[in-house]
C-alpha cells in the first residue's frame, strides 16, 4: 500500500472541512502534536488501517481518497437538471411555424417568468422559458416597423432571464448562458434602449467571470456604465436601477479575483458608487426586476467580502442591513444572502451559524439551494465541518444528494 501522501491528503481534507489541527486531534482521540506529526510524515510511515478508517470517517470521505490522489466522482448538482435541457435546446431550435404571438401576450408571459425567478420557482421557468424563447424570436422577426424596437427589447429581456436562469447551474451551463447573454446584448442594441443595453451588459459581464476573465468583466461593465450614465439617469428610477446594477456587477467581477489590497479597494469603490446611485434613486425598488436599492447594495457588499474570503468583515457589514428592509426583498435575493452568510460563518468557524443560515435559505427557496452546484458544495462543507450534524442538516444534505 502506497502511504507516502496520506499525511498530505489528511491535511487537505482537514482544512477543507474547516477543522483546526486541535479539532481533528480531538475527534481522533489524539493530540495536536500527533496531527502535526502525521500530516508532516514524521510518524507512522505505514499507518494502521484502523487509524485510516477512523480518519476517513471523521473527514467524511471514502477511504480511497486518503490512499490515492484519484479524481473524485462528479459531485451532486454538478449538472443542470433535466428541465434546464429543454431551455438549452430552445436556444438552438428553429422558430415555430405558427402565427407570432402578440407583444402584449409575450409581455405577460415574461412578467410571469420573472416573478417565478424571483420566487426561485425554477421548475416553472424550465416549463415556460422554451416557448417564450422561440416565441419572442419569432415575434421580433415578424414585427412591423413601428413595433421593432419594442419587440427587440422584449426579445433581449427574455434572453437576459434565460442567462440568469442558466447561471444558477454554474459551469455545467456556462457556455449556453454565455450564448444567451450575447444574444441578449445583440437584441438590446437593435432596440436602441439604454436600459436593456445596460441590463444585457451585466449578463455578459457575469458570463465573462464564468469564462475566467474577471478583469474583462470589470472593464466591460464599467465602460458601459460610463457610456450609458447620462441616458440612464434621464430614465428616472428604471435607468438608475440599471446603472447601479452595472456597478454591482463590476464589484462582484472584481472580487472574483485573488484577493489583494488594491482589488479589495477597487471592488469596494464600485459598491460605494452603486450606493450613491441608490441614494439618487431614493429607496428599495424592483424596477426591471432588479430589486435595486440601498438594501440590495449592502447585500452585494457582504457578497463581495465573502468572495474575498473576509468572513469577519462580511458579518460586520451584514449588521447594517435592516430586518424589515431585508424582508421586503424577493426570495431569490433573501436566499442568496443567507447562503453568503453561511459562507461567512464557515470562514469564521461559526459552524452552527453556517448550518442555520443554510437551513433558513432552504426554507425560503429549496430549489435555489438544492439544485445549484455551488450551494450543494457549501452544504457538503458545512456538514463535513460539523462533528455531529443535526437532524435538519442531515435531511438537507440528503435532499442535496449528499451523504451526511
Amino acid at each position: 500500500m502506497d502511504t507516502s501522501g496520506i499525511g498530505r491528503r489528511i491535511a487537505h481534507w482537514r482544512d477543507r472541512r474547516g477543522f483546526t489541527q486541535t479539532d481533528f486531534g480531538q475527534l481522533m482521540g489524539q493530540t495536536r502534536r500527533w496531527v502535526q506529526d502525521i500530516e508532516g510524515g514524521k510518524r507512522q510511515q505505514d499507518p494502521r488501517l484502523s487509524v485510516l478508517v477512523r480518519a476517513a470517517d471523521v473527514l467524511r470521505i471514502p477511504l480511497e481518497q486518503l490512499l490515492a490522489d484519484s479524481t473524485p466522482p462528479p459531485p451532486p448538482g454538478s449538472a443542470p437538471p433535466a428541465g434546464a435541457l429543454a431551455v438549452i435546446d430552445a436556444l438552438y431550435g428553429a422558430p415555430p411555424s405558427t402565427e407570432p404571438a402578440p407583444l402584449s401576450v409575450l409581455h405577460k408571459r415574461l412578467a410571469y417568468c420573472c416573478e417565478a425567478f424571483q420566487a426561485c420557482h425554477y421548475a416553472t421557468l424550465a416549463r415556460e422559458l422554451p416557448a417564450l424563447i422561440t416565441g419572442a424570436g419569432q415575434t421580433e422577426h415578424s414585427a412591423p416597423d413601428g413595433a421593432r424596437s419594442e419587440a427587440a427589447s422584449l426579445h433581449s429581456r427574455v434572453y437576459q432571464l434565460t442567462t440568469s436562469y442558466l447561471h444558477k447551474y454554474g459551469q455545467a451551463s456556462a457556455i449556453q448562458a454565455a450564448l444567451a447573454a450575447d444574444r441578449a446584448l445583440a437584441a438590446a442594441e437593435r432596440s436602441g434602449d439604454p436600459v436593456q443595453i445596460g441590463a444585457a451588459t451585466r449578463r455578459v459581464a457575469k458570463s465573462l467571470v464564468y469564462q475566467q476573465r474577471p478583469e474583462a468583466a470589470v472593464e466591460f461593465a464599467t465602460s458601459a456604465a460610463r457610456r450609458l450614465e447620462d441616458d440612464l439617469s434621464e430614465r428616472g428610477p428604471l435607468g438608475l436601477s440599471t446603472l447601479g446594477m452595472l456597478y454591482l456587477s463590476a464589484a462582484l467581477a472584481a472580487s472574483s479575483q485573488e484577493r489583494t489590497t488594491a482589488r479589495v479597494r477597487t471592488a469596494t469603490d464600485f459598491v460605494d458608487e452603486a450606493a450613491d446611485v441608490a441614494d439618487r434613486q431614493g429607496g428599495d425598488l424592483d424596477e426591471d426586476w432588479t430589486m435595486f436599492g440601498p438594501t440590495n447594495v449592502e447585500l452585494h457588499r457582504v457578497d463581495m467580502l465573502v468572495r474575498f474570503e473576509d468572513g469577519w468583515s462580511a458579518l460586520e457589514a451584514a449588521d447594517a442591513i435592516g430586518p424589515e428592509a431585508f424582508a421586503g426583498l424577493s426570495r431569490e435575493r433573501q436566499a442568496g444572502h443567507r447562503v453568503a452568510m453561511a459562507r461567512a460563518s464557515l470562514l469564521t468557524r461559526r459552524k452552527e451559524a453556517a448550518a442555520q443560515e443554510l437551513l433558513e435559505a432552504d426554507r425560503l427557496a429549496p430549489e435555489d439551494v438544492r439544485s445549484r452546484p455551488s450551494t450543494v458544495d457549501l452544504v457538503k462543507d458545512v456538514v463535513g465541518a460539523t462533528p455531529n450534524p443535526g437532524g435538519e442538516l442531515r435531511v438537507l444534505a440528503e435532499h442535496c444528494g449528499l451523504r451526511a
